[in-house]
């Protein structure tokens, strides 16, 4: 497999000579769905990526496999997942999840800062283009292990996702690259892009490039920058996201480090969205400064909505049961990121451990098991009388209202600060169990601005003519937070859309 994906050929090193269609920089999520597309319409696509092959597929290798998307009804999810057996249909309960549903969560988490036209393109254009990855060979199942909860006999799903690429991240790239290998879709691993060539008007007409073999330059009618944003370069963490972000681990690959983004803004492209925030997650706290193929995305912690959640001091410092995992996981990174030490710890008892996902049941985990509160603190070395006045003042606030995991329960805390707001239960069934974790940054929201073709704007509002952008570097779409499973789909949508209209303009230009 290593051999049928590195695809270079020695000759094609004398690119001056050669002109591609497109070329795509990256060779994650995002990267492959614009090559694949390109090649649908007829382009030539060679695809650079700085990185060497066994890091290959960014930050979309270190994702869950996740795909959030809107659909009217079953039909939609049984086209996706057409070996469903009848008996499994009949023991599954999932509603509708439409446009409006997606583009309210969308609203709603970002604080209604999300560009209309780029979300809304991101909505419309989401089941399509999962059916067009379908046919790209892209296997997809439903998500129950980690979105569902077994109600009367039956798998109810919650917080608007349903389905993932079989295999996770690793599985998409996987499948991404056999689809490009089979498409003839050039890769080039070990192979940075340095600089974007421009024309005496501001066209890009190619890329410089840095690669095992020496500098050269690849001349092209189209470029797509899918690069990804600047969460494994520290200096730019610090510089937008604040002091103290330099110390902050990367959940994914070490390569993302704003190469694409900057090569933009240096031939003038518009600078957009949230640029001093991120998605940031409860990760171990043990776990490597970036990310470990091997691991995955599983050093992540997120069945804290049905934990207690306190800093060194013993102290609660946020909402556990705000709302719906989905929808708070990726901000709750940058609240831990402000406690002491940038470390929290999440306590859960006896009650609840069957709700935890798989995550929590890894070799590689920072836990900690204890008989009594009192024990637990001292084993955690947090404030052990804190600890114990804040469980108790918690345990004595709850609501008696009925515990359900499938919906916004209502089983709430009344008179402590901050609030639970959901899903309150004592922590009084020991033995107790505490994970220890920190701030995980997953990928960053600042980036260059695109219309809703994925042509890159400049900062006097005009398309920059032959340059495309999609994924993460895409600024615009989120805001403080995002909805869980909508970076896959901005990725993809967003990259097919970026091959639609790179080919087109290879084409016009031929």
């Amino acid at each position: 497999k290593r051999d049928k994906f590195q695809n270079i050929n020695k000759d094609s090193f004398q690119m001056n000579e050669k002109k591609d269609d497109v070329v795509v920089i990256g060779c994650g999520n995002a990267a492959l769905c614009s090559a694949l597309s390109a090649r649908d319409g007829g382009a030539s696509v060679l695809v650079l990526e700085k990185a060497p092959e066994p890091w290959r597929g960014g930050n979309s290798a270190f994702s869950g496999g996740l795909f959030r998307f809107a659909f009217q009804g079953m039909d939609d999810i049984y086209e996706l997942v057409p070996d469903l057996s009848d008996e499994e249909k009949e023991n599954i309960e999932i509603e509708p999840y439409t446009h409006e549903k997606f583009f309210d969560d969308l609203a709603r988490v970002t604080e209604y800062q999300t560009d209309g036209d780029l979300a809304s393109t991101l909505i419309d254009q989401s089941l399509p283009t999962l059916k067009w990855m379908q046919s790209k060979g892209l296997r997809l199942v439903l998500a129950g292990g980690r979105q569902a909860f077994k109600v009367d006999g039956k798998l109810r799903f919650w917080g608007g996702l349903i389905l993932e690429i079989v295999g996770g991240g690793w599985g998409l790239i996987d499948a991404l690259l056999e689809a490009a290998s089979n498409a003839d879709v050039e890769i080039r691993y070990e192979s940075k892009a340095t600089k974007l060539i421009t024309d005496s008007n501001g066209r890009v007409t190619g890329v410089s490039v840095r690669g095992p073999e020496g500098s050269y330059d690849v001349h092209a009618s189209s470029v797509v920058l899918a690069s990804g944003g600047f969460e494994a370069n520290s200096e730019m963490r610090c510089r937008y996201l604040g002091p103290g972000w330099e110390l902050a681990k990367v959940r994914g690959t070490p390569y993302n480090t704003g190469d694409g983004i900057k090569m933009a803004l240096d031939i003038g492209a518009q600078p957009y969205g949230h640029w001093s925030g991120c998605h940031s997650v409860a990760w171990d706290l043990n776990a490597p400064a970036f990310g470990d193929l091997t691991v995955g995305e599983s050093f992540q912690k997120h069945s804290y909505p049905f934990a207690v959640v306190v800093n060194i001091n013993g102290e609660r410092f946020l909402d556990e049961g705000a709302d719906f995992r989905n929808y708070t996981y990726a901000k709750y990174g940058g609240l831990i990121m402000e406690q002491p030490q940038r470390t929290a710890y999440q306590i859960f008892d006896q009650k609840t451990l069957h709700l935890m996902r798989d995550e929590y049941r890894i070799r590689d985990v920072t836990k900690t098991e204890a008989n009594t509160l009192e024990e637990l603190a001292e084993k955690l070395e947090i404030n052990v009388e804190n600890f114990v006045k804040t469980i108790k003042e918690f345990n004595s606030s709850i609501e008696p209202v009925k515990f359900d995991p499938t919906v916004k329960d209502g089983k709430c805390t009344k008179g402590i600060t901050p609030p639970k707001s959901n899903w309150a239960q004592p922590i009084d069934e020991p033995p107790y169990e505490a994970y220890s974790v920190t701030t995980g940054i997953t990928f960053t929201f600042g980036g260059i601005r695109v219309n809703n073709k994925a042509e890159v704007i400049n900062t006097e509002n005009n398309i920059i003519p032959g340059l495309f952008a999609a994924g993460e570097l895409v600024g615009g779409v989120y805001y403080f937070n995002y909805p869980g499973g909508a970076g896959l789909t901005l990725g993809a949508v967003y990259g097919r859309l970026a091959g639609i209209a790179a080919s087109a303009n290879a084409k016009a230009e031929s």
